[in-house]
């Protein structure tokens, strides 16, 4: 496949880059503040809120595992203006729903439009970007899921109402889906292009043409697939588990067990930030080997407890240490398969980290039931342990892989 024009106004599309990772993580997180108000306006049960989880997650899957099929049909940019109009429909549906049913049907819109524009920015920061712009694009997502909980914090205290929040990101969405569709012409999809700052490598420019089947036939992406659905699954289980065994099995106080995991949360983002600075000088595969070892002493510390002064130093590291692993791990994509395999694979591997998040921490619920709460910081301690032990895997058969290619 012969290389195509290079990017135009390659910072430009950068920019939007970011600004569509931010509001990818805008709608994420305001279920969780405006559930409250959902549920006594709809006269729900607590449980109902599965659906809602259970409608996103589908759909996101299937729109993120094809999202390379949808990439040989049209270019990134009407790729993304569709999916994020798809996402404002979801937000309008939300603000406007006048019975539980239709308010629960948009949560297949908001997986079905947050799936493809996940794997397709992912795919083309990827393909055009380094490591830098990478982790950079992972803060920005970041900072939208920090900003979603407080504004629909302040719209449910000023406005009253719920639907507000929902409403004024539906708006945000529909306002960046007219910015993708206006400057589609601007975003190449064969062309590598920095902004300034180390591009990641040239890859071939001719390679045969791949498909979905052909991409899973490959041990090397099922190996991603599995690293990206431990690594998120892990992510989400600290941030989701460590708040009620702080507080249920070691006597910790609300006030600071909230404060430790914020600890944990700000770490993933200021992880991303600095080491966006220092990776390209690094080396992808050096700084991952090291933030999987690091990922790997915090569980241990939490896991251990030696002393509540430890808690949020333990939680600190694990979110340190797993800040570049999503990021990195995309960026290298196309640089061990090659971009025709990778515009698959990267659909898979997101695929895959929203099985894992929604699969990992619903199963760490039942050991409680078996093995007492204490044991839940055991199996994350176990999962960051299979984290480090994939990688390394990964890193052995890429290591075998280029030994086979330099044989005479």
């Amino acid at each position: 496949m012969a290389a195509g024009p290079p990017v135009k106004s390659p910072r430009l599309v950068l920019v939007i880059c970011y600004i569509g990772f931010i509001s990818l993580g805008l709608p994420d997180t305001l279920i969780g503040v405006a559930w409250p108000s959902v549920r006594e306006t709809f006269q729900l049960r607590q449980s109902d809120i599965a659906w809602i989880f259970a409608g996103s997650g589908c759909s996101y899957f299937i729109s993120s595992f094809f999202a390379g099929r949808l990439l040989k049909l049209t270019n990134v940019g009407m790729l993304l203006a569709a999916s994020s109009g798809l996402v404002a429909l979801s937000g309008f549906d939300y603000a406007l729903a006048r019975a539980w049913p239709f308010f629960a049907a948009g949560s297949l819109l908001h997986g079905l439009g947050s799936g493809a524009i996940d794997s397709g920015l992912n795919h083309y920061v990827a393909s055009h970007f380094s490591a830098r712009q990478m982790n950079w694009l992972h803060a920005c997502y970041s900072v939208g899921a920090m900003l979603g909980p407080l504004l629909m914090t302040a719209m449910i205290a000023s406005a009253g109402s719920w639907r507000w929040g929902y409403m004024i990101v539906a708006i945000t969405l529909l306002l960046l889906a007219a910015l993708f569709l206006s400057t589609q012409s601007h975003w190449a999809d064969n062309a590598n292009a920095g902004s300034g700052d180390q591009a990641a490598p040239q890859l071939p420019s001719e390679e045969p043409a791949v498909t979905a089947g052909s991409a899973l036939r490959q041990p090397l992406v099922w190996l991603l697939i599995f690293l990206f659905f431990v690594y998120t699954g892990l992510e989400v289980a600290i941030g989701q588990w460590s708040y009620t065994v702080l507080t249920e099995t070691r006597g910790i106080e609300p006030k600071t067990a909230g404060f430790s995991v914020t600890i944990y949360w700000a770490s993933i983002l200021f992880g991303r930030i600095v080491f966006g600075f220092i990776v390209d000088r690094i080396g992808i595969d050096r700084i991952l080997r090291l933030s999987t070892v690091t990922a790997l002493a915090g569980t241990a510390l939490f896991a251990w407890n030696p002393a509540p002064a430890a808690i949020p130093v333990s939680l600190a590291l694990a979110g340190i240490g797993l800040a570049v692993i999503y990021p990195c791990l995309m960026t290298r994509t196309p640089q061990r398969l090659g971009k025709q395999t990778a515009a698959h694979a990267i659909g898979f591997q997101v695929a895959a980290a929203m099985l894992g998040a929604a699969a990992l921490p619903s199963g760490t619920g039942f050991i409680p039931q078996y093995a007492g709460l204490p044991a839940v910081a055991i199996a994350i301690l176990a999962a960051a342990l299979v984290l480090f032990f994939l990688h390394e895997a990964l890193l052995s058969s890429e290591r075998e892989k280029q030994g086979r290619s330099t044989r005479p």
